[in-house]
């Protein structure tokens, strides 16, 4: 008999204080700005909470008059991603634009009859990444990073698509700990609440998808990256030995997703002329 937590309860180990943790990302934020000279950033917003968290922290730290929300729906993408992501817009009174990614997209994926969905997905994200560095590049600003530590371990995000940015002010958060964060910022509880989805295709939520609640994903990764707690550790604690393997065994597989590409080191000496 395993014992699991909630669906959305965070273990104690990753409650922080959340006022300070603010201040430090908010901190990085504005430092990591002034060493670039820069002053405007542009965050891609889904209407999911990761891009929400981000939204409202770069406006912390840059000010409203500085940051420009860009909306980027495809034709099968739910209608309250849109709505949700014009309730943040509002909440923080950003600027924000909107860019169509249809035709783009579907450009593209008409040439090749057999593509799936996850392909059709990773050219949406790399899509919407490149309108999204058009975009800076006409404002001067930095691509502001939306992904969270659960997303980067897991491997759960496209190469030069949703993970490429500038920098990344909750990429050491837990999908719980941004949970957790965005209720202390007060963003709008609907979207807080909402089951997670990359809105990649009618009907997908990231934890159908990875068949365990972020709440268990968490505490695994957490037990394993941050307390190097061996598999039995984990299994001990009351998580279902499979689901830990399965989870461990994604994280070592998506490696090269948080690893620089490696580069082969020439050894021969160079001829000495």
């Amino acid at each position: 008999m395993f014992i699991y937590m909630k669906e959305r309860e965070i273990i104690p180990e990753l409650d922080l204080d959340w006022s300070k943790v603010t201040d430090e990302i908010v901190t990085f934020i504005r430092d990591m700005f002034s060493r670039t000279g820069f002053s405007r950033a542009v965050v891609g917003l889904s209407g999911g909470v990761d891009s929400a968290l981000t939204a409202y922290l770069t406006t912390r730290a840059l000010g409203r008059e500085n940051i420009l929300c860009v909306k980027m729906p495809y034709k099968t993408s739910s209608a309250s991603s849109i709505s949700d992501a014009d309730a943040v817009i509002k909440m923080l009174d950003v600027a924000s634009e909107t860019v169509d990614i249809s035709r783009m997209v579907d450009t593209f994926a008409d040439r090749f009859p057999d593509m799936d969905h996850i392909r059709k997905g990773n050219v949406m994200a790399r899509v919407r990444m490149i309108v999204l560095y058009d975009i800076s590049a006409r404002e001067k600003a930095l691509v502001m990073g939306t992904g969270n530590k659960t997303e980067r371990l897991l491997g759960y995000t496209t190469l030069y698509g949703d993970s490429a940015c500038a920098l990344n002010p909750i990429g050491d958060l837990y999908k719980t700990q941004v949970w957790a964060m965005a209720s202390y910022a007060g963003l709008p509880q609907h979207i807080i609440s909402k089951p997670p989805s990359a809105d990649l295709w009618v009907g997908q939520t990231d934890e159908g998808e990875l068949g365990v609640p972020y709440a268990v994903v968490d505490k695994v990764l957490h037990y394993y990256f941050d307390r190097n707690k061996t598999k039995e550790e984990i299994v001990s604690s009351g998580v279902d030995p499979g689901i830990v393997e399965r989870i461990l065994t994604l994280a070592e597989q998506n490696r090269f997703k948080r690893e620089a590409a490696p580069i082969a080191k020439i050894t021969i000496p160079l001829a000495i002329k």
